[in-house]
């Protein structure tokens, strides 16, 4: 077992002993910075993402920025901009807060298409222009943004172009009965979320970490029985009947790194079936769109991509 290994392992159990009862949301997290992958948390209020975020940034030692998007910010207040000093008679460059290695980007449905869009270039390639000058982003830059799936009045629905972006887009839900009473046991004995010292939670990795275990992630061997595999799974969603777009290739490579990861999390040079099929409903519920008639016949996203996944036969 490798030291970077056992790192992930000491993230996993912290992570659950903090934030009870999202035990799959914090596996699959993980996943995603493993990849490299920017996510989107969906959840209603008081189930724990940003604090999850915050808690695992400072668990790795990562910048943090959070910047919370209303219909007012503009794509200079997410990037920056170049000021003029009126003493120096010089431009100074002022960084916005994409300039960080975390960014928890909140209720991005909330902000106009021009801010959302600024976070494209960004997120592709790792880099922010400024009046037309390129400059890098850190190499661990990841975006976690949140929205909401009740209050849809005043909001601004992403673009499928932008969605496509983002790696996961994981759904948090409720805690079970068990989690939540300890959730209420945790409270009565004095934890309080709100007033929890984030900054002086004991870090268990370093950036440098993360950047060699996704190294790691990499060299896992992938056999070509299971990338026909993902691409049949691929090509049957875009040819379901319920369904007016499917998996696009840059799900499919995507698809391939994140299946990576899960080996790797779990002790494997190789990568399974099952290891593919883990990652379905959280790689393609923001990519794929049901047909209008699909969804008069109130069918549920993750219903239909169980669908698809059913009916590709399992390499043996």
């Amino acid at each position: 077992m490798s030291e970077t290994y056992s790192i992930f392992l000491s993230l996993s159990e912290k992570l659950n002993r903090i934030i009870v009862g999202q035990s799959q949301l914090i596996q699959q997290l993980l996943i995603g910075l493993l990849s490299g992958g920017h996510v989107i948390l969906e959840g209603v209020p008081g189930t724990g993402k940003t604090l999850l975020v915050k808690v695992l940034a400072q668990l790795i030692q990562a910048e943090f920025r959070r910047v919370q998007l209303t219909p007012d910010v503009l794509p200079s207040d997410i990037t920056g901009t170049n000021i003029f000093d009126l003493n120096s008679r010089n431009f100074t460059l002022k960084k916005g807060p994409v300039f960080t290695e975390v960014l928890l980007a909140d209720e991005i449905n909330r902000t106009p298409p021009k801010t959302q869009a600024a976070l494209l270039e960004a997120m592709e390639e790792m880099q922010v222009t400024l009046d037309g000058e390129s400059l890098p982003l850190p190499d661990l830059f990841w975006v976690i943004a949140t929205q909401n799936p009740l209050e849809f009045e005043g909001t601004y629905p992403l673009p499928e172009a932008q969605l496509d972006r983002f790696l996961f887009k994981l759904v948090v839900d409720y805690p079970d009965q068990a989690a939540e009473k300890q959730m209420l046991l945790n409270r009565q004995a004095g934890f309080a979320a709100r007033r929890l010292d984030i900054n002086n939670l004991q870090p268990i990795a370093t950036v440098a970490d993360i950047l060699q275990a996704r190294q790691a992630v990499k060299s896992i061997k992938v056999s070509e029985a299971i990338i026909d595999y993902l691409l049949a799974l691929v090509r049957a969603s875009r040819q379901y009947p319920d369904l007016a777009l499917g998996a696009s290739p840059r799900a499919a490579g995507s698809w391939l790194q994140t299946s990576q990861a899960v080996a790797w999390l779990a002790g494997r040079d190789f990568v399974t079936p099952d290891d593919v099929k883990a990652l379905a409903s959280p790689l393609l519920r923001h990519r794929l769109i049901l047909k209008p008639e699909a969804m008069l016949d109130d069918l549920q996203m993750d219903g239909v991509i169980a669908a698809v996944v059913n009916q590709v036969p399992v390499p043996r």
